[in-house]
């Protein structure tokens, strides 16, 4: 897993939290793509003077694929060395799609290091048996030379609202030149690890921190329900659709998901802070 981390300061022992701080962030990226898709969100950010971690995950980017056997909790632990390695304990996860899927593994196996969440077009529910043989047939038929190139043309534009499709043609553009140079390997491995998710419902109900759901009211992929019950999961989980987006709101949406996550990240300081004690009279 590589990182592209930025606002990194500060002396404070990992497992701390000096009073006022600000938590740091990690993002998460979807399905076929890489740590760029949040270069908006990464800026913005960084700009208010926050940490930030944009996270290549495992096959993507310049992340190497290796040999483990496809599953999501491979990648949460590949996170949790990403964030031991930056002295990182307790961050904010933000994740897209896949992304979100990884947050999901990762808050399971290590929720006293989640401060905050963010889902965005991610499901909490295991997939139904259709489902995860479509995901499986997908991951033998991108690995064959012979049905990728048309798999790949077919499949991509449905991450994207119809009307960026139409408005932005250099949006869906960008997002299916990334999805053909994506390794076969990796899109095969991650579909894989995705379809033997488990249901994450008791996960998120448990998980009383500050959370936020992101849906894009013409996503294909994951309907309005779906992301309505992902934040009634959650026990302070608020609900945020745009208009007018699809799949990937990041990219579709910049600067809506961005002021969507300053709130969230202002939640979760002032919870910590109120924790520790700052502030008090």
């Amino acid at each position: 897993m590589t990182v592209t981390a930025t606002g990194m300061s500060g002396s404070h022992a990992p497992g701390t939290r000096a009073p006022g701080a600000r938590t740091p962030v990690v993002l998460l990226h979807a399905l076929s793509l890489h740590a760029s898709m949040w270069a908006a969100q990464e800026s913005a950010l960084r700009a208010l003077g926050r940490t930030v971690l944009a996270v290549d995950q495992r096959g993507f980017g310049s992340a190497p694929l290796g040999d483990a056997p496809p599953s999501l909790d491979v990648v949460a632990e590949d996170l949790a060395r990403t964030l031991d390695g930056h002295g990182l304990d307790r961050v904010v996860l933000v994740g897209s799609s896949m992304g979100g899927y990884a947050a999901m593994a990762f808050l399971r196996r290590h929720p006293d290091r989640v401060a905050g969440l963010a889902l965005l077009s991610a499901r909490a529910t295991a997939d139904d048996p259709e489902d995860a043989a479509q995901r499986l047939r997908f991951a033998d038929l991108v690995q064959d030379p012979a049905h990728r190139p048309a798999l790949v043309e077919r499949v991509t534009p449905l991450l994207l609202a119809d009307s960026t499709c139409a408005e932005r043609p250099e949006l869906l553009a960008r997002v299916l030149a990334d999805a053909r140079a994506a390794d076969p390997a990796a899109l095969a491995w991650a579909q894989r690890a995705i379809a033997a998710r488990p249901d994450s419902t008791d996960v998120l109900r448990a998980a009383r921190i500050p959370a936020l759901v992101i849906a894009g009211a013409q996503d294909a992929l994951v309907a309005p329900e779906e992301s309505r019950y992902v934040a009634d999961a959650l026990p302070q989980g608020r609900l945020i659709t745009l208009t007018r987006t699809g799949h990937l709101q990041p990219l579709e949406a910049p600067e809506a998901v961005t002021d969507a996550l300053r709130g969230l990240l202002a939640e979760v300081d002032a919870t910590a802070d109120a924790r520790s004690g700052a502030g008090a009279c």
